[in-house]
């Protein structure tokens, strides 16, 4: 059994996350102590606790009792199944930090797997659901077909949202006699290379609201302000304005970079995003979203900071490089974990993450 200090690092959530999917994909069992032990409010989350019972139900684990709070999680996994799922964490508690946990091994699943997931869509210390569809989800397509579609937006403190997540596996694990087999099948995959960059061709975004503040032009003021960012830039820019019912009061900003290679085939995506927050104007909020992309943008990278921690775990898979904006410190922890996991070390050089396999299989 795998033993992880909790504490290690930048010591929060992520580690509880790596651990979950990492466990249910390999087969390999893990003891975590000292959960979350650098927060303020140590312990297990409802997110968490509700990617537990996810994952009790997709590949039938097994842990110890725990409840909002736990330090200490002893986790058996079983195995992936298929089929329909839906999952309620009750507050406004991540849904893209669930799928940090779930999405993983459900990539990899014997048939199609459907997961609705109700919490928030936006929040602090979270990647957006629409970052998650429009970032994220283009690096991930090459394993396996993932949508994901929002239903409902769903902001703080009451939560409310709902997303649909529709994984349709190429590689099934259960498969394969091993985990080593499976691998050898991995290391048949294009290695990431996600070095350099071809021009930039195109911005996009989503700025939403809830309907409360409609009329006081929300949505629009911050999309507005946004693109006025990006004219040095002389590109197409495209960012919808919508607002949506919501349980409460809520706004918030994503954008992203598309950069096409000379077949103009997408190469690579970078993204930002910001929340509104009351008395801050929604000019302010646009404004600095766009100067956190331009930033992106202007670094050389092909995969922004936050990209950079969550593909990680894909990267260990099929090997490679990518260059990242700055390698946090969320990466770092994360990598420490992908490493009692799976036959693999990263490098690190400069802003450049290498994942290099320890042995074939």
């Amino acid at each position: 059994m795998i033993t992880i200090d909790g504490s290690y690092g930048e010591g929060g959530g992520q580690i509880i996350r790596t651990a979950l999917a990492l466990s249910t994909l390999t087969g390999k069992p893990f003891h975590v102590f000292n959960i979350r032990k650098n927060r303020k409010d140590a312990g297990l989350k409802a997110q968490h606790l509700t990617a537990i019972t996810a994952l009790k139900e997709l590949c039938d684990a097994k842990t110890n009792d725990v409840a909002l709070g736990s330090e200490e999680l002893r986790y058996l996994p079983g195995k992936i199944k298929s089929g329909k799922f839906s999952f309620d964490i009750g507050t406004a508690g991540s849904i893209t930090l669930l799928l940090q946990a779930v999405l993983l091994p459900a990539m990899f699943a014997p048939r199609k797997v459907t997961l609705t997931i109700m919490g928030g869509t936006c929040g602090k210390w979270q990647a957006p659901v629409e970052y998650f569809q429009n970032v994220l989800l283009p690096f991930l397509q090459r394993f396996c077909s993932v949508e994901c579609v929002i239903k409902k937006l769903g902001y703080f403190p009451k939560g409310g949202g709902e997303v649909e997540v529709v994984v349709k596996p190429r590689i099934s694990f259960n498969k394969f006699e091993s985990f080593d087999l499976f691998l050898e099948e991995m290391k048949k995959m294009k290695p990431f290379h996600l070095v350099s960059r071809s021009a930039l061709v195109q911005v996009k975004g989503i700025s939403h609201s809830s309907r409360d503040l409609a009329s006081a032009h929300v949505a629009e003021r911050q999309a507005q302000a946004a693109r006025i960012a990006f004219t040095k830039y002389n590109v197409p820019v495209a960012i919808q304005a919508v607002s949506h019912d919501a349980l409460c009061t809520g706004s918030g900003i994503t954008l992203w970079a598309r950069f096409h290679d000379k077949d103009d085939e997408l190469q690579t995506v970078l993204g930002a995003d910001a929340l509104g927050e009351r008395g801050v104007k929604a000019e302010y909020v646009g404004s600095n979203v766009a100067q956190q992309l331009a930033t992106e943008i202007d670094s050389g990278a092909s995969v922004d900071s936050h990209c950079g921690d969550q593909i990680l775990p894909f990267l260990a898979l099929v090997g490679g490089e990518v260059r990242v904006s700055e390698i946090t410190e969320h990466a770092r922890t994360n990598m420490w974990v992908i490493e009692k996991f799976l036959d693999v070390k990263f490098e690190v050089e400069g802003n450049m993450i290498r994942a290099i396999p320890l042995k074939a299989g």
